[in-house]
């Protein structure tokens, strides 16, 4: 095994966010440094503190199923930072990637719908839209189709800065965190590495959202955007599992 960079960035990040309990408080009262100590979580994982470090330098290492589970106790990870953490070590690897294609019927749906609606598959790429998308998004389809994507569109494309307005970083932190999530199915799928190389490129926020490994639950809600004709509208989106292929999403945009 090589070097882990992205695990000893995401132990770091966790173990910063931790407060020391009452009892350490005095103990630590002088530190500069946010969050626990690294002996302080080695000692919560009930693992050493030399085995901990080598975690969090990135050296190479590969701990077992029952020391992931104590980490994820000791850093007070919630469900989806686990899944995180175990894709991170290389526990939980998938299939290799391969884009999807919506169904004529999902597509023959999407394109009815009188507002705003898409379809994207694992890696967020877009596989069908109508023409209430375009109207609000703009033309997909006079993409590059290595460029048809919703993460890579929101993150690079001047568009959707002007579509969402002071709301842009938010969203963007909330795509980015949604992202990491989805990633972790393929771990260094070259379809995925190769499109986050490519926004970081092209975006100079990103790898600072990127490499603070936030990870996100997908959930509808309310966007305020900014549409080319109308000025600012109000919106609410809800993404959709198809059962037919549990792998593609749709979205749609309601106007409130």
């Amino acid at each position: 095994m090589g070097s882990n960079q992205a695990l000893a960035d995401f132990l770091r990040s966790r173990r910063a966010r931790l407060r020391p309990d009452g009892s350490a408080l005095a103990a630590h009262r002088r530190r500069r440094t946010p969050g626990l100590r690294r002996e302080d979580v080695a000692q919560r994982a009930g693992i050493s503190v030399e085995w901990y470090v080598k975690l969090e330098q990135g050296r190479a290492v590969s701990p077992s199923d029952d020391t992931i589970e104590a980490l994820v106790r000791a850093l007070e990870l919630d469900a989806f930072e686990r899944a995180h953490l175990r894709s991170l070590v290389g526990k939980a690897k998938g299939p290799p990637f391969e884009r999807e294609n919506a169904p004529p019927l999902l597509q023959h749906l999407v394109e009815g719908l009188p507002y705003p609606a898409y379809v994207t598959g694992q890696r967020w790429d877009l596989l069908a839209w109508n023409k209430a998308a375009i109207e609000l998004f703009g033309d997909f389809g006079r993409m590059p189709i290595e460029d048809r994507n919703i993460f890579y569109f929101v993150l690079t494309d001047p568009r959707a800065r002007r579509l969402f307005g002071a709301g842009w970083q938010k969203e963007v932190k909330r795509i980015v965190s949604l992202f990491h999530a989805a990633q972790d199915h393929w771990a260094s799928d070259t379809a995925f590495t190769d499109l986050v190389e490519r926004v970081r490129v092209k975006c100079p926020e990103f790898d600072g959202w990127w490499q603070a490994h936030d990870i996100g639950a997908p959930g509808s809600g309310n966007k305020l955007l900014n549409h080319p004709r109308r000025g600012a509208v109000n919106f609410e989106y809800a993404t959709f599992q198809a059962n037919d292929d549990p792998r593609l999403k749709l979205a749609i945009y309601l106007e409130r």
